[in-house]
Protein backbone atom coordinates (compact mmCIF):
# COMPACT_ATOMS: atom_id res chain seq x y z
CA UNK A 1 0.00 0.00 0.00
CA UNK A 2 1.25 3.86 -0.45
CA UNK A 3 1.11 6.31 2.38
CA UNK A 4 -1.03 9.10 1.78
CA UNK A 5 -0.84 12.43 3.79
CA UNK A 6 -4.08 14.39 3.80
CA UNK A 7 -5.93 16.70 6.24
CA UNK A 8 -6.16 14.64 9.63
CA UNK A 9 -10.01 14.47 10.15
CA UNK A 10 -11.84 14.87 13.73
CA UNK A 11 -12.18 11.31 14.31
CA UNK A 12 -8.81 10.54 14.04
CA UNK A 13 -7.77 13.64 16.41
CA UNK A 14 -7.81 11.24 19.38
CA UNK A 15 -5.66 8.59 18.03
CA UNK A 16 -3.05 10.89 16.54
CA UNK A 17 -2.74 12.68 19.76
CA UNK A 18 -2.01 9.08 21.75
CA UNK A 19 0.56 8.19 18.67
CA UNK A 20 2.01 11.34 18.62
CA UNK A 21 2.38 11.51 23.30
CA UNK A 22 3.98 7.28 22.99
CA UNK A 23 6.27 8.65 20.46
CA UNK A 24 7.47 11.63 21.91
CA UNK A 25 7.57 9.20 25.18
CA UNK A 26 8.80 6.67 23.73
CA UNK A 27 12.19 8.38 22.16
CA UNK A 28 12.59 10.11 26.06
CA UNK A 29 11.69 13.08 24.89
CA UNK A 30 9.35 14.43 27.74
CA UNK A 31 11.57 15.04 31.10
CA UNK A 32 8.82 14.48 33.23
CA UNK A 33 7.79 10.87 31.24
CA UNK A 34 3.78 10.72 32.15
CA UNK A 35 3.57 13.68 33.92
CA UNK A 36 5.49 16.25 31.78
CA UNK A 37 3.57 19.19 31.03
CA UNK A 38 3.82 19.05 27.23
CA UNK A 39 2.24 15.61 27.27
CA UNK A 40 -1.22 17.24 27.33
CA UNK A 41 -0.27 19.43 24.85
CA UNK A 42 0.66 16.72 21.97
CA UNK A 43 -2.71 14.71 22.98
CA UNK A 44 -4.68 17.91 22.13
CA UNK A 45 -4.84 17.58 18.34
CA UNK A 46 -8.13 19.31 18.16
CA UNK A 47 -6.83 22.23 19.70
CA UNK A 48 -4.03 22.34 17.21
CA UNK A 49 -6.39 22.23 14.95
CA UNK A 50 -8.36 24.60 15.44
CA UNK A 51 -5.34 27.07 14.57
CA UNK A 52 -3.12 25.94 12.09
CA UNK A 53 -3.01 22.20 9.61
CA UNK A 54 -2.63 19.19 11.04
CA UNK A 55 -1.75 16.36 8.48
CA UNK A 56 -1.71 12.66 8.77
CA UNK A 57 0.28 9.86 6.62
CA UNK A 58 -1.76 7.00 6.64
CA UNK A 59 -1.49 3.68 5.06
CA UNK A 60 -5.13 2.25 4.37
CA UNK A 61 -6.76 3.04 7.76
CA UNK A 62 -3.46 2.86 9.23
CA UNK A 63 -2.13 5.85 11.14
CA UNK A 64 1.38 5.97 10.72
CA UNK A 65 2.61 9.82 11.95
CA UNK A 66 0.81 13.36 11.93
CA UNK A 67 2.39 16.92 11.67
CA UNK A 68 1.05 20.16 12.39
CA UNK A 69 1.49 23.01 10.33
CA UNK A 70 1.68 26.00 10.90
CA UNK A 71 0.72 28.91 8.09
CA UNK A 72 2.44 32.07 10.19
CA UNK A 73 2.78 33.72 13.65
CA UNK A 74 -0.29 33.34 15.78
CA UNK A 75 -1.66 30.87 18.87
CA UNK A 76 -0.54 27.58 17.11
CA UNK A 77 3.31 29.35 16.43
CA UNK A 78 6.38 29.04 19.18
CA UNK A 79 9.12 31.14 16.74
CA UNK A 80 7.46 32.27 13.25
CA UNK A 81 7.40 35.28 12.59
CA UNK A 82 5.36 37.36 9.67
CA UNK A 83 6.29 35.88 6.31
CA UNK A 84 7.10 32.25 7.73
CA UNK A 85 5.35 29.39 8.09
CA UNK A 86 6.41 26.94 11.21
CA UNK A 87 6.48 23.33 11.67
CA UNK A 88 4.97 21.62 15.08
CA UNK A 89 4.49 18.12 16.52
CA UNK A 90 6.10 15.78 13.55
CA UNK A 91 5.96 12.26 14.71
CA UNK A 92 5.86 8.67 13.38
CA UNK A 93 5.08 5.99 14.66
CA UNK A 94 7.81 3.61 15.64
CA UNK A 95 6.59 1.06 13.40
CA UNK A 96 6.30 3.37 10.88
CA UNK A 97 9.81 4.59 10.74
CA UNK A 98 12.49 4.38 8.45
CA UNK A 99 9.89 3.86 5.59
CA UNK A 100 10.01 7.94 4.65
CA UNK A 101 7.14 8.96 6.48
CA UNK A 102 8.39 11.97 8.30
CA UNK A 103 10.04 12.87 5.04
CA UNK A 104 6.76 12.72 3.31
CA UNK A 105 5.34 14.57 6.35
CA UNK A 106 8.14 17.53 6.17
CA UNK A 107 7.81 18.12 2.26
CA UNK A 108 4.23 18.49 2.59
CA UNK A 109 4.65 21.25 4.99
CA UNK A 110 7.21 22.70 2.70
CA UNK A 111 4.68 22.23 -0.17
CA UNK A 112 2.19 24.20 1.51
CA UNK A 113 4.64 26.92 2.89
CA UNK A 114 5.58 27.59 -0.88
CA UNK A 115 2.02 28.29 -1.87
CA UNK A 116 0.81 30.44 1.52
CA UNK A 117 0.75 33.94 -0.26
CA UNK A 118 4.15 36.04 1.16
CA UNK A 119 5.41 33.34 2.73
CA UNK A 120 9.78 33.71 2.22
CA UNK A 121 10.57 30.35 4.98
CA UNK A 122 9.50 27.37 6.86
CA UNK A 123 10.99 27.14 10.45
CA UNK A 124 10.58 24.45 13.17
CA UNK A 125 12.29 23.66 16.75
CA UNK A 126 14.21 20.71 17.61
CA UNK A 127 15.46 18.74 21.05
CA UNK A 128 19.11 17.97 20.58
CA UNK A 129 18.25 14.08 20.70
CA UNK A 130 16.28 14.08 17.57
CA UNK A 131 19.20 13.39 15.92
CA UNK A 132 17.65 11.40 12.89
CA UNK A 133 14.94 14.31 12.32
CA UNK A 134 17.88 16.57 12.60
CA UNK A 135 19.57 14.93 9.24
CA UNK A 136 16.14 14.75 7.73
CA UNK A 137 15.82 18.70 7.92
CA UNK A 138 19.49 19.00 6.50
CA UNK A 139 19.13 16.41 3.57
CA UNK A 140 15.81 18.51 2.78
CA UNK A 141 17.61 21.99 2.86
CA UNK A 142 16.62 22.98 6.15
CA UNK A 143 19.76 24.90 7.71
CA UNK A 144 20.12 25.64 11.93
CA UNK A 145 19.99 29.01 13.03
CA UNK A 146 21.42 29.04 16.30
CA UNK A 147 20.55 32.91 17.08
CA UNK A 148 17.07 31.57 17.57
CA UNK A 149 17.16 28.81 19.48
CA UNK A 150 15.08 28.85 22.43
CA UNK A 151 13.76 27.68 25.98
CA UNK A 152 10.43 26.85 26.45
CA UNK A 153 10.74 26.02 30.06
CA UNK A 154 13.33 28.58 31.61
CA UNK A 155 13.79 26.60 34.90
CA UNK A 156 14.72 24.05 32.95
CA UNK A 157 18.12 24.92 31.65
CA UNK A 158 19.27 22.15 29.80
CA UNK A 159 15.98 22.10 27.00
CA UNK A 160 17.45 24.46 24.79
CA UNK A 161 15.87 23.82 21.48
CA UNK A 162 17.40 23.99 18.31
CA UNK A 163 15.69 25.63 15.68
CA UNK A 164 16.24 25.30 11.48
CA UNK A 165 14.92 27.37 8.53
CA UNK A 166 14.61 26.81 4.91
CA UNK A 167 14.13 29.47 2.53
CA UNK A 168 11.37 29.12 0.22
CA UNK A 169 12.16 32.39 -2.01
CA UNK A 170 14.06 35.57 -1.08
CA UNK A 171 12.34 38.77 0.18
CA UNK A 172 12.41 41.83 -2.49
Amino acid sequence: MDTVIRAARPEEYAALGESTARAYLEDGLLDYGEDDEYLPVLKDVARRAAAAEVLVAVEGDRLLGGVTFVAGPGPAADIARPGEAEIRALAVVREARGRGVGEALVRACVDRARATPGCVRLVLSSQRSMHSAHRLYERLGFVRTPDRDWNPVPHLDDLTLLTYELTLRHEN
